[in-house]
């Protein structure tokens, strides 16, 4: 089979991998293990095709040096950060996905991509990249070969590009398993990379996505052909990849808390949230959905939100959202990544009211049963009224515990010693302080998180990394070890302090 035959964004003809009349959630059986998940032989067929192709590239890319590899994603990045791309992909991503706005998107790709090769400028991937003589070890970093990438609707542009580009700077081939959603957006985007690889010599199947229309079946037949899984996005797709029997590193659901201390510059931190809140319709996992607010600044921080463009609802209004954003229990496809305001003409609160930027809803405390505890993925806001910072963290954790455990916390506050006690104490990976949340735990120019658009979760969160994800993950390290002058402690120094303290008597040789 060509590969004209079964890649729509190559000029030939292409087969289609036609599903059937049942809606996609029905096109497999959905097994409690992944690997009793029995696709079409032509559904094998047509990804063990994609992944040969990958192979063969990857074996001939795996002799490139660092410099000739750092040219590839050098070339492959431009295709995204060249401004009449960006704006092209973004306002595509927008029309097909109905989620976001075009100018926060054109403004998140190329940020991320930039700070993504900020940090890829000198990292060494390729041959002998550490050496600690003084510990007789020397450390090779090794391709991990065909890397099969699930990305989110949410942001179909830069995701796929931050995971191909780490792919790509590790030295491995990469195929994309976008949403259906997003599935057209990839065609562009992969189009794109390739004509970018011819440009620079190297394979163009280093990159490759899965055929058109994209469905589960594929998707996880990628999961049990490729080397690797990366997955972000729906937690269903986390859970497949981690029963796919391949490697696989995923990442948490988000659900972040913000915490305002009577400490906390108010009119910043009503700046920094109002930012982060509104960018993009909240499209990002990052986003603020839960405001926790000590009482001696409640009242003070509400009134900054406001001046901001914040609606705060009353109670009857609440009432009237939560019908129309949940649909039997389900957070529903009309709010999610809409306007503040698109949102509250929906539950018909319209009625003498200024623009708004987000939405405010107070709740007493946090409730399992109320979904407004939860992710919301929308301009919409849950505030909670705290006695004070221990309560608070209280609060925090509550929040945590109904979802979002792992993630990450915001605070705004000018007491240094409050965020040790957060990560000390709370269920998060990341305590971000004083700063426009979405924008800083994946990375910012101001800080010194690795750029991405995936952040572990650790076990709290069911994954097993806790950092941003970045290229490190993409890389298999070989270790040389050599011999050193021996440095074995005798039993008294390890033990010596504890017989003492215990009044043990050894009777073995302490010498």
């Amino acid at each position: 089979m060509l590969l004209s035959e079964v890649c729509p964004y190559t000029d030939g003809p292409r087969l289609d991998i036609v599903s059937s009349d049942k809606p996609e959630s029905t096109q497999l059986n959905v097994m409690k293990n992944a690997s009793e998940i029995r696709p079409d032989q032509s559904v094998v067929q047509t990804i063990g095709d994609l992944v040969e192709r990958a192979r063969t590239a990857q074996a001939v890319y795996g002799g490139y040096s660092q410099a000739a590899i750092d040219e590839v994603v050098t070339a492959v990045a431009w295709t995204l950060l060249n401004p009449s791309n960006n704006r092209r992909l973004s306002e595509q991503a927008v029309a097909d996905t109905g989620l976001g706005r075009v100018e926060d998107k054109i403004t998140k790709n190329h940020r991320k991509t930039l700070g993504l090769m900020r940090d890829l400028k000198y990292a060494r991937t390729v041959g002998v990249i550490a050496e600690y003589p003084d510990r007789g070890l020397i450390e090779i970093a090794r391709p991990v070969g065909v890397v099969g990438a699930v990305v989110p609707s949410t942001n179909p542009v830069a995701t796929p590009y931050n995971k191909t580009l780490n792919s790509l700077k590790g030295g491995n081939a990469v195929i994309l398993a976008p949403s259906p959603k997003g599935q057209f957006v990839a065609d562009e985007i992969v189009g794109l990379m390739r004509k970018a690889l011819q440009q620079v010599g190297a394979p163009e199947d280093l990159v490759q996505k899965l055929p058109n229309p994209v469905g589960k079946a594929m998707t996880h037949e990628l999961m049990k052909q490729v080397d690797l899984v990366v997955v972000t996005g729906s937690q269903n797709n986390v859970r497949a990849a981690t029963n796919s029997g391949t490697p696989a590193i995923g990442v948490g659901a988000g659900n972040v808390p913000s915490i305002v201390d009577e400490t906390a510059d108010i009119e910043a931190a009503a700046e920094r949230i109002t930012a982060s809140k509104t960018f993009d319709n909240a499209t990002s996992c990052s986003s603020e959905n839960s405001l926790v607010v000590v009482d001696d600044v409640y009242d003070a921080l509400l009134d900054a939100l406001r001046k901001r463009g914040g609606c705060l609802l009353d109670q009857e209004q609440k009432e009237r959202l939560r019908e129309v954003m949940w649909d039997n229990g389900k957070l529903s496809p009309r709010v999610t990544a809409k306007s503040a305001d698109e949102i509250l003409a929906l539950a018909e609160i319209c009625a003498d009211r200024p623009p708004a930027s987000i939405v405010l809803v107070e709740e007493q405390a946090p409730d399992s049963n109320s979904r407004f505890c939860d992710e919301k993925l929308s301009p919409v806001l849950t505030v909670f009224r705290a006695k004070n910072f221990e309560h608070g963290v209280e609060i925090v954790n509550e929040v945590l515990e109904i979802n979002g455990k792992g993630h990450s916390v915001s605070l705004h506050s000018n007491d240094e010693q409050r965020a040790l006690r957060l990560g000390l104490h709370l269920p998060v990976c990341r305590v971000i302080v004083n700063q426009a949340h979405c924008f800083a735990t994946g990375g910012s120019f101001d800080n010194g998180l690795p750029f991405s658009l995936s952040m572990g979760c650790g076990t709290w969160g069911g994954n097993n990394i806790s950092d941003n994800m970045n290229y490190r993950h993409y890389l298999n390290t070989t270790r040389i070890s050599r011999t050193i002058e021996p440095d074995q402690p005798s039993l008294d120094e390890i033990f010596g302090e504890y017989w003492g303290k215990y009044g043990i008597s050894p009777t073995i040789d302490r010498a």
